[in-house]
């Protein structure tokens, strides 16, 4: 899995950043995990033509105790199996990067 991860973070970095990005994001499917929703001027022709059918395109950013990771995969929130699923053009991961320096630099974290 192709992802972006920043680790060896006290525990209280972490847990404000991931915080941070809740707040920002909104909350997740489950405990430990975000989805940052990809603008449509950012998906592929292939996934605005899938977008009714199994949009919206996400990135997963999962939290542990000293580290977060975002998946540079892109998944559809309707469908588990589609062509409209793959990995993050430079454009989607650029994006989705973003959005996790921006918490960093918000919050001050030297990581």
């Amino acid at each position: 899995m192709r992802s972006y991860r920043i680790d060896e973070m006290l525990p209280e970095q972490a847990a404000g950043l991931f915080a941070r990005l809740q707040q920002d994001l909104g909350p997740g499917p489950m405990q430990g995990i975000i989805w940052i929703q990809l603008p449509s001027g950012l998906l592929t022709p292939q996934q605005l033509g899938h977008l009714d059918s199994c949009g919206p395109y996400i990135l997963s950013l999962e939290a542990g105790s000293t580290w977060i990771q975002l998946e540079l995969l892109v998944r559809a929130r309707q469908t588990f199996r589609c062509d409209c699923i793959g990995f993050a053009t430079p454009e989607q991961r650029a994006y989705g990067i973003g959005v996790v320096d921006q918490a960093v630099l918000d919050l001050g974290l030297g990581v």
